[in-house]
């Protein structure tokens, strides 16, 4: 039987994951009841900027120099490029079967001489 997933709302993993800068992501999750994972896949996400975490959060060595955040953002492009491409793929397929199947149903339709 599939377990069904949580929903965390966005203030609680915010203060899960201060709590677990503070005293560690197994610590953390213990204490709260939450798995182990869910705290390593928040602060993973505060990492890489998908999760703000507030002012004040980021320490100097905890911060993204200007080199790893270029990359990350080179990345996001290239991904959001290689998605965009095969989305353009898909709707002009689409767009050639419609064609073909109106046309199709157009000779269907036509009184038979």
């Amino acid at each position: 039987m599939a377990r069904s997933q949580r929903k965390y709302d966005h203030e609680y993993k915010v203060q899960a994951v201060k709590l677990a800068k503070e005293i560690g992501g197994a610590k953390a999750a213990k204490e709260l009841g939450i798995p182990e994972g869910a705290i390593h896949t928040w602060l993973k996400a505060v990492r890489t900027g998908q999760l703000d975490i507030g002012e004040g959060a980021h320490t100097p060595e905890s911060a993204m120099s200007l080199e790893e955040e270029l990359t990350m953002l080179r990345k996001r492009v290239k991904d959001q490029d290689k998605e965009i491409r095969r989305l353009k793929e898909e709707n002009e397929f689409l767009e050639e079967a419609s064609a073909f199947f109106a046309a199709s149903r157009r000779k269907s339709l036509r009184p038979k001489e």
